[in-house]
């Protein structure tokens, strides 16, 4: 089995309750890293240095101005003496971008830890490598996706040694590719970050994730970025989405098998 665990579950706005969306997949794969990433880890009790990989889906700031962070956090806290690598699988001219955004946020200082702690991959699909130790080895294939074309907006398709497929849809609203390929996976993970009657469409919302979960009955989807408030004070759910439709809260995680999703704490 998979498990993953929500760190996040918020849209760029952090709704109150709620930080920036973030999903850790067997204790070791991270997607995307958020500004709230290191306090995300620290609430779960995760230690930087555990995190193998990180695959980024676009250059929107909740999803990477984390980066410099983590790295900085690693050379002089969890892994001072540099035994473990990070690899960062993005786009074409990732490691330029993550490398002048470590630069911006703090200059002079991870030169070094870029360059030999650091691994770039930037190919469209390959291996997963190192997180065999903890979930079993994964193979993956980065898709287009409809969001803000100048963030370079991809989703990820994850298919791990059991055969489970699990496809994560970065930021996006309706397109073919997740329309495509949703119904041979076995779980989605995709945003709810607008309400309907929002003029945009590079986000879902619940009439349209409403409409694509119904046309994938056997498919489970775990709703995350959300723009809606989470705790004691609100419900933090939208109403009358399909029963194959999950919503998440921080701190949610889940065992993933080819059946579906099983809710094991929160």
């Amino acid at each position: 089995m998979v498990e993953v665990h929500f760190l996040g579950s918020g849209n760029a706005f952090c709704p109150t309750g709620r930080m920036h969306s973030l999903v850790l997949i067997d204790g070791g794969l991270l997607i995307d890293a958020p500004p709230t990433l290191l306090a995300q880890l620290r609430i779960a009790g995760i230690s930087p240095d555990e995190i193998d990989t990180l695959l980024v889906t676009h250059w929107h700031g909740d999803h990477t101005f984390g980066f410099p962070f983590l790295l900085l956090e690693r050379r002089y806290i969890s892994d001072r003496d540099g035994e473990h690598t990070l690899d960062v699988h993005a786009h074409t001219g990732g490691e330029q971008r993550l490398s002048h955004l470590c630069d911006l946020a703090f200059p002079g200082s991870l030169s070094d830890v870029l360059a030999e702690r650091v691994r770039f991959h930037e190919h469209s699909s390959g291996e997963i490598e190192g997180l065999v130790r903890v979930g079993g080895g994964w193979t993956y294939e980065r898709y287009p996706v409809h969001h803000v074309p100048e963030t370079d907006p991809h989703g990820y398709s994850l298919v791990h040694e059991s055969g489970l497929v699990l496809l994560h849809c970065g930021d996006s609203g309706p397109c073919s590719e997740i329309e495509r390929r949703s119904p041979d996976a076995d779980v989605v993970i995709i945003e709810l970050g607008i309400p309907d009657g929002v003029p945009s469409d590079f986000h879902y919302k619940p009439s349209t994730l409403t409409d694509l979960a119904r046309a994938c009955p056997e498919t489970t989807f775990l709703a995350t970025h959300l723009f809606t408030e989470s705790g004691t004070e609100s419900a933090g759910e939208v109403p009358s989405l399909p029963r194959n439709v999950i919503q998440v809260a921080d701190g949610d995680r889940f065992l993933l098998e080819k059946s579906g999703a099983t809710r094991i704490s929160n």
